[in-house]
């Protein structure tokens, strides 16, 4: 699967899912790094069919309303280190990318993983 991964959440983010097989890029490695705006986001995370992931709800409203970002990974955890974000995504992995393949907007917690539409 291919990511792109949110200003909010750390760069290293893209190295757990590259350790696991997957394309993953952060906003920082974009032209405008993390100045890049949401609707410049989602153009290129849709142009190249990758999954934003991110904390914002901004994202998650324009992906209800208007269809975009077409796949999308809310992180809903709250506060969390980057210790504990690590954990929780290697534990949760491939629960999250297999609802990935049937789901276009997932949300994971620290205690459970929403499927939506």
């Amino acid at each position: 699967m291919k990511f792109l991964i949110d200003a909010q959440l750390p760069r290293r983010f893209c190295d757990w899912l590259a350790l696991a097989g997957h394309d993953a890029l952060h906003t920082l490695d974009l032209p405008m790094g993390n100045r890049t705006t949401d609707a410049e986001i989602i153009e290129f995370a849709d142009g190249q069919d990758r999954i934003v992931v991110t904390k914002d709800d901004d994202f998650v409203q324009s992906h209800l309303v208007h269809g975009q970002p077409r796949r999308l990974l809310l992180v809903a955890t709250g506060n969390i280190s980057n210790r504990e974000l690590e954990i929780l995504m290697n534990k949760n992995l491939l629960n999250i990318t297999t609802a990935l393949d049937t789901s276009h907007y997932v949300e994971v917690g620290r205690e459970k993983l929403v499927c939506h539409g």
